[in-house]
């Protein structure tokens, strides 16, 4: 296999663990004027994720970083012309990590208010854009014969493109829906739930027909058996929460985000970027890549680090596996 094949699948990897675990720290952050009736019960949905989302968030800059070692003109492309959505998902990661870190700085209930409202929208924009993101890369962008991007931000908001951004909200939605109620007890673990059963009937309609005009318009033969995986998982979630195995359904959704990417990541192959003025214009593994040395060392590096990260991600999980309540929040001192 080529190594620059290897880092597709890499890249394709580090997406997909991005996905799946900054996924429910977005579905936590929309559900949480939804799920939480006070202070008390919205602190408890924080501190589900609370240890963790920091930590999820470090895929991305992994992610991003390897795509630009290993196919420096993919990202040199993608950022230019992808510039104003990536910038307001930047912009909203960030006003929601300080979110997360101020909202407990006063005790004053309009101040914690304004950081909830800063948690929701931090949440539900990069949520939405990077649906729009990865369905204009599928989809194909206009690119000259410099591998330039040559179209304009109405380019990049297509009914497809729209659609895929829905898709990616309302599965990261159904999947923090899912971890609530695997990690909570109480009343906020039966909203969860009824809110898990809500959106995936969501989920199945809007993310079974993304996948559908995925596979019709742009997908290979055997992306039909990821599309069927992917909806696979969200029957499972449906089944499995409809009878109270918390566990199987987040497992269901985990399966239904993995092969939701496999399946845009597998009809995009060979190309990372196509061109929708000239095929030839496009962006592949071959032409975006770095030099076959500099693969060589990255794949050594990648191959080293990466188990340990994972091992140090899993026993972080282990940790904080057990479930929270509403009795667990201290209450104010006066």
């Amino acid at each position: 296999m080529a190594t620059t094949t290897v880092w597709f699948i890499i890249i394709a990897f580090l997406w997909t663990g991005y996905f799946f675990l900054e996924g429910f720290d977005f579905g936590v952050g929309v559900l949480l004027p939804v799920l939480g009736r006070d202070d008390t019960e919205r602190r408890v949905l924080i501190n589900t994720i609370g240890p963790v989302w920091d930590g999820n968030e470090v895929w991305f800059i992994v992610a991003g970083a390897a795509t630009f070692a290993a196919f420096p003109e993919w990202y040199a492309t993608l950022f230019s012309g992808f510039y104003l959505p990536l910038l307001a998902i930047l912009l909203a990661l960030i006003v929601r990590g300080v979110a997360f870190e101020y909202r407990g700085k006063r005790d004053d209930a309009r101040w914690r208010r304004r950081w909830d409202r800063a948690i929701f929208w931090g949440s539900v924009v990069p949520a939405f854009l990077w649906g729009v993101a990865f369905a204009n890369l599928v989809r194909g962008v206009p690119l000259d014969a410099a591998h330039e991007y040559a179209g304009t931000l109405g380019d990049l908001l297509s009914p497809f493109a729209l659609l895929g951004g829905l898709t990616t909200l309302t599965l990261f939605v159904l999947h923090g829906a899912v971890f609530v109620a695997l990690k909570t007890t109480g009343d906020v673990r039966r909203r969860a739930n009824r809110a898990a059963r809500v959106m995936v009937t969501a989920a199945i309609a809007v993310g079974g027909l993304f996948l559908l005009l995925t596979q019709l318009l742009y997908g290979k033969p055997v992306t039909w058996l990821t599309v069927a995986a992917a909806v696979t998982g969200l029957a499972v979630a449906a089944v499995a929460g409809a009878r109270g195995r918390e566990g199987w359904a987040f497992a269901g959704t985990g399966t239904a985000i993995a092969f939701a990417v496999a399946t845009l990541f597998l009809a995009l192959f060979p190309h990372v970027m196509p061109s929708t003025l000239d095929a030839a214009n496009g962006l592949t593994t071959s032409n975006a890549a770095s030099s076959p040395y500099t693969l060589k060392i990255m794949t050594i590096v990648a191959l080293t680090f990466t188990p340990m990260v994972m091992l140090y991600q899993g026993w972080t999980y282990w940790v904080f596996r057990r479930r929270i309540g509403t009795h667990h929040i201290p209450r104010p001192v006066a």
